[in-house]
């Protein structure tokens, strides 16, 4: 409904689901569907993404060692961006490498060129193939750039070279996808602007149906928590209901 930050959006319809802010939840959460999907064998598996920063959180610790043991169908995939917003990886760890924190999990850990689709297509082919197996978790460190500030709010001039910056805009994931399947003849730029252009088309149409949606009432702060609301939430929601009175 509009409430969570523009990056942690989701879809139902293809089981995926909205981020939450707290650093490395997700990677419990992950850890606890994959478990039920193992009891439920249901032949589902569980990826998870997380940034580098959050492999120095207490659920990153919990997630994987909840996954190791238990042998749950699940990839951990973090994705290493060189920075936890403004720290540096190797001001908030002292790991050579954050694969080398799997092994202590018992779980296998991969490191690959994240700008590299194909190698990281390859990479979590293995790793599902591994967990549909009952083999248990894969660890993949995709080793990436953020090229841009964490939020608006965020100036990473402060922190960070800028030649380190235009150093890593070569390695565009994007850019280089893109020549290889032009060379490839699988792709042309007249294809590319075309896809652009219909993109930036639908957009701008989602932006208009966005500004023109109204806010949901407030009701729907206590209703969308619980299945059947208890009481103290209802006790709450007509508090609220008689200071916007």
């Amino acid at each position: 409904k509009g409430r969570r930050l523009p990056g942690m959006f989701g879809s139902p319809e293809v089981n995926f689901v909205n981020p939450s802010a707290p650093i490395g939840t997700q990677i419990v959460q992950a850890a606890g569907v994959a478990y039920a999907q193992k009891y439920l064998n249901d032949g589902r598996i569980c990826a998870v993404f997380f940034g580098d920063g959050a492999t120095s959180s207490t659920d990153f610790h919990s997630g994987m060692n909840f996954g190791g043991v238990m042998k749950v169908p699940v990839i951990f995939v973090c994705m290493n961006n060189q920075f936890a917003i403004s720290v540096p990886i190797e001001k908030q760890t002292a790991a050579a490498k954050l694969i080398d924190k799997a092994i202590g999990y018992g779980i296998p850990g991969i490191q690959v060129d994240g700008n590299d689709i194909l190698a990281m297509y390859s990479a979590l082919q293995d790793a599902y193939d591994r967990a549909k197996s009952g083999d248990g978790p894969t660890f993949i460190e995709a080793m990436t750039y953020r090229m841009g500030p964490h939020t608006s709010s965020d100036d990473p001039s402060r922190y960070r070279d800028d030649r380190e910056v235009k150093s890593w805009a070569k390695k565009d994931p994007i850019s280089r996808f893109k020549k290889y399947l032009i060379k490839r003849s699988l792709w042309t730029e007249a294809k590319d602007k075309r896809l652009i252009k219909k993109h930036d088309e639908m957009i701008n149409e989602l932006i208009v149906i966005s500004d023109n949606t109204p806010e949901p009432d407030i009701e729907t702060l206590f209703t969308d928590v619980y299945e059947e609301m208890p009481w103290m939430l209802k006790e709450q929601l007509e508090e609220v209901k008689k200071f916007y009175r």
